[in-house]
C-alpha cells in the first residue's frame, strides 16, 4: 500500500512539474535557435527576424569555433580546422552555458543534430519548452532509413573521418538537404549555408546504440522535463519522420512530460528556409507557448 501511494504522489508530483512547465514556456520572452550540422547560425537569419517581430528576443549560439554571419561561413570554408574533432560533449558545454547565462529560461528550437542538443539540454533542466525540427537520434532511436544511410555515408564511410572537418559536395547536399528544391535553387542554398562537419559528430550520432555511455545518452523516461515537441517533413532524406516518430513515442509512452509530434508532409530536412517555412516557425512558437500533447492535426 504504501508503494502505491508512493507511485500515486509521484504521478501527482509529474502533473505538477509539467504544470509549471507550461506556464513557464508561455511566459518565455527568449528563444535559443540551435543549427545542425553542415549548418552555421547563419542557417535560422529568416526565423530570426520572423521571431523578432513577434516580440521575442533569439538567440543562434554557433557550436564553439563557428562564427555569426555571412563571414562565419566564408571562414570555416577557408580553413575547417575549427571544425576538426570537434564532439558532442563540447558543443553541448557551449550551449548549455548559453542558455543557463539567460535571465529567464527560453523556449529551445534545434534542426537536425541541433534537435539532439535540444533534448539533451531540457534533460539537463535547462529550457522552458523545446522543439525538434527534423531532428537526429538520440541513443535509444533505433530507426535508420536507407535515406538516411545514403545521406551520411559520405562521412562514415572512412574512420579516419572522425578527426577531420569534412565537406559536403553540391550533390550530396541536394539530395540530404533541399531534394524538394531544383539543382540551381539548391546551389544558391548550398553557397550562402553550407561549410564541412565535423566528423567525429556524425560518428558520435551515428554510432550511439553501439556505444557504452554515448554523449547522445538521455533519459526517456524524465516526468520533470520541459514540454518537447517533435516536427517532421514528410520528404526529408537525411532525418525521416520514422526517426522523430519514434523518438517521440519513446518519449510518450516513458514519460508524463507533455510530448507532441507534427508532420509537415512533403518537406524536406531544408523546411526551416524552403517556401513555407513560415507555417513551421508559426506553429512551433505557438506551440511552445500553449504545449500540448499527442500527435497534432
Amino acid at each position: 500500500m504504501a508503494q502505491a501511494q508512493s507511485q500515486g504522489q509521484g504521478r501527482e508530483q509529474g502533473r505538477e512539474q509539467a504544470e509549471a512547465q507550461g506556464r513557464g514556456a508561455a511566459a518565455a520572452d527568449t528563444v535559443v535557435l540551435i543549427h545542425g550540422l553542415w549548418m552555421t547560425p547563419l542557417s535560422w537569419e529568416h526565423w530570426v527576424s520572423h521571431y523578432e517581430r513577434r516580440g521575442l528576443k533569439v538567440v543562434t549560439p554557433g557550436y564553439p569555433g563557428i562564427g555569426p554571419g555571412t563571414a562565419g561561413v566564408e571562414a570555416l570554408r577557408r580553413d575547417p580546422s575549427p571544425l576538426a574533432g570537434l564532439g558532442v560533449r563540447e558543443v553541448y558545454d557551449h550551449l548549455a552555458e548559453t542558455v543557463s547565462g539567460l535571465a529567464t529560461p527560453p523556449i529551445l528550437m534545434g534542426h537536425s543534430f541541433g534537435g539532439i542538443f535540444v533534448q539533451l539540454l531540457l534533460d539537463a533542466g535547462l529550457g522552458a519548452a523545446g522543439v525538434s525540427i527534423d531532428g537526429a537520434p538520440v541513443k535509444g532511436v533505433l530507426a535508420l532509413p536507407p535515406s538516411e544511410i545514403r545521406a551520411t555515408f559520405p562521412v562514415l564511410r572512412n574512420p579516419a573521418n572522425r578527426r577531420r572537418a569534412v565537406p559536403i559536395t553540391e550533390k550530396e547536399f541536394h539530395y540530404a538537404f533541399t531534394n524538394n528544391l531544383s539543382a540551381g535553387e539548391s546551389k544558391a542554398v548550398y553557397d550562402r549555408y553550407a561549410v564541412p562537419v565535423s566528423g567525429r559528430m556524425v560518428f558520435q550520432g551515428g554510432l550511439a546504440n553501439l556505444t557504452p555511455r554515448a554523449t547522445t545518452t538521455y533519459d526517456f523516461t524524465d516526468d520533470g522535463r520541459a514540454p518537447l515537441l517533435f516536427i517532421a517533413g514528410g520528404n526529408d532524406h537525411i532525418l525521416p519522420p520514422a526517426v522523430q516518430r519514434e523518438n517521440y513515442e519513446k518519449n510518450a509512452k516513458r514519460s508524463r512530460a507533455t510530448t507532441a509530434y507534427k508532420l509537415f508532409a512533403g518537406r524536406s530536412h531544408h523546411t526551416c528556409g524552403e517556401p513555407g517555412w513560415e507555417r513551421v516557425a508559426d506553429l512551433a512558437l505557438d506551440w511552445a507557448r500553449n504545449p500540448v500533447a499527442g500527435v497534432l492535426a
